[in-house]
C-alpha cells in the first residue's frame, strides 16, 4: 500500500508533518520501537511507530533517523501521547533524510495502526494477483505485438509495484518503466547481465538475486520460444538435455527491484509468466531480423563463390534500402567476423555467434528492442559475418568517424560476455576497413577474417582486432611462442627491472621514453622532467646493464618489441 492511503484514512489519526513529495512510497509492513538503533530488525519498506522513548534530547534525532534512512524505511510516525508535539529537532532530521514523518494523535493507538497496515497489505498481496494475471492475458491477445516489454513493465509497476527493467546479456537496456523515477545505470546493468549469464551458464537455479549497493535485484531469464530445440528426429535425441551455451548469450533477462527469495509460489508463477510474454516480443523482433539475415547470407555466397562484382553490386543495392532506409546513395561497408569456441565439445558455434554478434553491434547507449535494423549477419560453419553499412566515410587522417573500431565495439560489453564465457569458451572478433564497391568486398571479408585470428592469438575470453593493426608489428607478436617471448624480454629487461628495483632508478619508464620521443635526448628529458645529463646518465645505465647500444637502430628495435611483448 502506498503512504497516501495512510492519510486517507481518518481512523488512524495520522498528521503528515513532512515528506508530502514522498508519499507514493509503498509501505511493506510495520514495526513499533523505541530503541535507539532497531536497524537489525529492518529489512526495507516499513512504517516505523515510535513512542521516542529513545529520545533524550535534540542530538539524539538525528543518528536515529539517520539509521531509519540508510534501512530503506518508508516513514516514520511518531505519537504524541508522552511528549505532546513532535519534537522540532525529528522534523528537521527526517527533511534532511527525505523521511516522511507523521504524527499519531494521542487518541489512537500503536496497535490499531499497526492492524490495518497488516491487513491491508496482506489483502494486497493475496487479491492482486488473478488480476493482473487476468490483465496479461488480456494483453496478449490485444495485438500482434502484445504492446511491447514496456506495457509488461508498466503493468508490473502499477499491480505489484515493481520496478523491472529488460536487458540484453551484453547488458543493453532493452525496455523499462515508463513511470517517473530513476533509471537503471549503465554500469548496474552490466553487472546484472554478468552476473545473470555466470548463474545461469553455472546452472544455478533462478531467480538470481544480486545485491548492488544497498538494492537488492532478482534475474529472471527470457528464454525465446524461437531458439528452443525442434522436434526430435530420435528416441536418444528426445532424451539429451539442452545445451545452455545455446541461448545463455542471447536471451533478454529481466530485472526486478526485490529480493525473490521469500516469494510465494504464485508470484514467482506471475512473473515466470511476464518473461513468457516478453519472448513473444522477442520472437517477433527475432523474425523482423529474418529479411536481414537473409541478405547478408546471400551477398556472402556471391562474395564467397567468386561472383562477377556486378551481381554482387546488384545484391548490394537491394540490401541497402533495407539497412538504411531512406539513403540516396550506396553506403560504405564494413564487414565483421565473430566466432565463438568452446572449451570442450557445446553446441554448434555460428547461430551462437550469429545472435551474438547481432546484440554486439547495437550501440550500447541505444534502448528498445529494434535499434538493429542496419545490421545483417549470416553465418556460415562456426564463424558469423556482419555486413554493416556506413553512410558515409571519410578519412582517418582528419579526425573524422571511420566506422565501427575494434576496440571500442567491446568496451561496453566485454565484462558481461566474459563472465558469461568463464570456463566454457571464447568470443573473438575481427572488423575490416570500409570499402565502397563490391570488388572491395571479398578483401574486406579476408582481412576480417585475418584480424579476428590476430585476436585469437591473444589472451582473454573476449577479444577483438581492427584492420590498422594488420600493417603493424603487433600482428606479428601474437604468433610469438610463449617461451620465446618469455626469454626474450627476460634477456633484455630483466636486467633493468631488478636495478629498479634495488634502486629505485625507473630506468624501465626511461626507456619507454626515450623510444617514444623517438631518441631525441631534448623532447625526452622534457617529458620526464628531467636534466639532459641526468637522461644521459640513464640510457648509459641501461646501455652497461644489456650490452646493448641505443643509438643503433637494432637495438632501440629490440627494446621496443621486449617492452611491447612484456
Amino acid at each position: 500500500m502506498r503512504l497516501r492511503a495512510l492519510l486517507d484514512t481518518d481512523a488512524l489519526g495520522l498528521r503528515l508533518l513532512g515528506g508530502g513529495d514522498e508519499l507514493d512510497r509503498t509501505v511493506r509492513g510495520v514495526m513499533t520501537t523505541d530503541l535507539r538503533d532497531p536497524s537489525r530488525y529492518l529489512s526495507g519498506g516499513e512504517l516505523v511507530l515510535t513512542g521516542l522513548a529513545w529520545r533524550r534530547d535534540a542530538a539524539d534525532s538525528e543518528p536515529f533517523v539517520r539509521i531509519l534512512a540508510q534501512a530503506g524505511v518508508a516513514a516514520l510516525a511518531a505519537g504524541e501521547a508522552e511528549l505532546g508535539d513532535v519534537p522540532e529537532d525529528l522534523a528537521v532530521a527526517c527533511a534532511r533524510h527525505r523521511l516522511p514523518l507523521f504524527a499519531v494523535h494521542e487518541s489512537v493507538a500503536f496497535a490499531t495502526i499497526t492492524e490495518h497496515v497488516v491487513r491491508q497489505v496482506s489483502g494486497e498481496r493475496a487479491g492482486d494477483l488473478a488480476a493482473v494475471v487476468d490483465r496479461h492475458r488480456r494483453m496478449m491477445t490485444s495485438g500482434p505485438a502484445g504492446g511491447g516489454p514496456d506495457v509488461v513493465l508498466d503493468l508490473l509497476g502499477s499491480d505489484l509495484d515493481l520496478r523491472a527493467w529488460v536487458l540484453s546479456p551484453t547488458g543493453r537496456l532493452v525496455a523499462g518503466p515508463k513511470a517517473a523515477g530513476p533509471g537503471l545505470p549503465p554500469d548496474a546493468c552490466a553487472r546484472l547481465a554478468a552476473e545473470h549469464l555466470a548463474a545461469v551458464r553455472t546452472g544455478r537455479r533462478g531467480p538470481h538475486r544480486v545485491l548492488l549497493g544497498q538494492t537488492t535485484y532478482s534475474l529472471f531469464p527470457i528464454r525465446s520460444g524461437a531458439r528452443l530445440p525442434q522436434v526430435p528426429r530420435t528416441p536418444q535425441a528426445a532424451q539429451a538435455p539442452r545445451d545452455v551455451r545455446e541461448s545463455v548469450l542471447s536471451d533478454w533477462l529481466l530485472a526486478v527491484e526485490a529480493d525473490a527469495g521469500d516469494w510465494a509460489d504464485e508470484r514467482l508463477d506471475l512473473l515466470q509468466g511476464v518473461t513468457q510474454l516478453i519472448a513473444v516480443e522477442r520472437d517477433r523482433r527475432d523474425a523482423a531480423r529474418t529479411v536481414r539475415r537473409r541478405l547478408a547470407q546471400e551477398v556472402l555466397e556471391l562474395v564467397q563463390t567468386g561472383a562477377a562484382p556486378a551481381e554482387i553490386a546488384a545484391r548490394l543495392r537491394v540490401a541497402a534500402p533495407v539497412l538504411l532506409p531512406g539513403l540516396g546513395a550506396a553506403p560504405h561497408w564494413q564487414v565483421i567476423v565473430a566466432r565463438v569456441e568452446w572449451d570442450e565439445g557445446g553446441p554448434e558455434a555460428g547461430p551462437v555467434a550469429q545472435s551474438l554478434l547481432e546484440e554486439i553491434l547495437v550501440d550500447p547507449l541505444a534502448t528498445g528492442p529494434e535499434p538493429s535494423d542496419r545490421i545483417a549477419v549470416a553465418h556460415t560453419g562456426d564463424e558469423a559475418i556482419a555486413l554493416v553499412p556506413l553512410p558515409a566515410v571519410t578519412s582517418e587522417h582528419d579526425g573524422s568517424e571511420t566506422g565501427v573500431l575494434a576496440d571500442a565495439l567491446l568496451a561496453a560489453v566485454r565484462d558481461p560476455l566474459s563472465s558469461g564465457l568463464d570456463g566454457d569458451g571464447r568470443l573473438t572478433l575481427g572488423v575490416s576497413a570500409a570499402v565502397h564497391s563490391a570488388e572491395g568486398l571479398r578483401g574486406a571479408l579476408e582481412e576480417a577474417r585475418h584480424a579476428r585470428r590476430v585476436a585469437a592469438a591473444r589472451p582473454g575470453r573476449v577479444c577483438a582486432a581492427g584492420h590498422q593493426e594488420l600493417a603493424s608489428h603487433v600482428l606479428l607478436l601474437p604468433f610469438v611462442p610463449d617461451d620465446v617471448r618469455k626469454a626474450f624480454t627476460a634477456r633484455l629487461l630483466d636486467p633493468l627491472r631488478d636495478y629498479d628495483r634495488r634502486h629505485r632508478a625507473e630506468l624501465i619508464p626511461t626507456l619507454e621514453a626515450f623510444l617514444d620521443c623517438d631518441g631525441s635526448w631534448t623532447r625526452c628529458a622534457s617529458r620526464l622532467h628531467l636534466h639532459v645529463n641526468t637522461l644521459r646518465y640513464r640510457v648509459g645505465r641501461i646501455e652497461q646493464l644489456t650490452s646493448r647500444d641505443l643509438s643503433r637502430l637494432e637495438d632501440k628495435l629490440d627494446f621496443f618489441l621486449a617492452l611491447r611483448m612484456s
